[in-house]
């Protein structure tokens, strides 16, 4: 089990206006995890309440955030501003990278552009490399590689 915060004391923030999001946990250090809405679940505790699965929301660039609705804020009796106890760790789902994810991918990531403006062996070669890896993390590590490289421009 990977942790991303464990007994970690966190900031339960409050943005009026936002929604299901209004009341909200930026989960420190995440901002590096890949994966869209609904794939990217985490389990664990805020102070002694119990999370089974909840999405994590991701904003290029920034750290991920996990809504605290009113259900988790009554139990804990917490509100915007109040300091509470976090322990989260991701659960893996396992779904297979294919081109159209990487391209999703690269789309959510903000370098689609520049990958569509390398030439078609090149983007070939890409997709071959990160597809073929043959372990989860090593797809996982090439995808990082290759967007960091494209949000470079700085590419092969």
């Amino acid at each position: 089990m990977e942790y991303l915060v464990k007994d970690e004391k966190l900031e339960l923030k409050y943005e009026p206006g936002k929604g299901a999001w209004t009341y909200h946990i930026e989960i420190p250090n995440t901002k590096h995890i890949i994966g869209k809405w609904g794939f990217l679940k985490v389990s664990g505790t805020i102070d002694d309440y119990h999370i089974e699965s909840i999405n994590l929301f991701s904003i290029r660039g920034r750290d991920k955030l996990i809504s605290v609705n009113s259900k988790i804020r009554n139990a804990i009796n917490k509100s915007g501003g109040d300091i509470v106890t976090v322990t989260l760790y991701l659960l893996t789902v396992k779904e297979e990278i294919t081109k159209k994810k990487v391209l999703e991918i690269f789309q959510d990531s903000g370098v689609l552009a520049a990958f569509n403006n390398l030439s078609e062996d090149n983007r070939n070669e890409i997709i071959d490399n990160i597809t073929s890896s043959k372990s989860e993390d090593q797809q996982i590590k090439m995808l990082i590689k290759f967007i960091d490289q494209l949000s470079n421009s700085n590419l092969l």
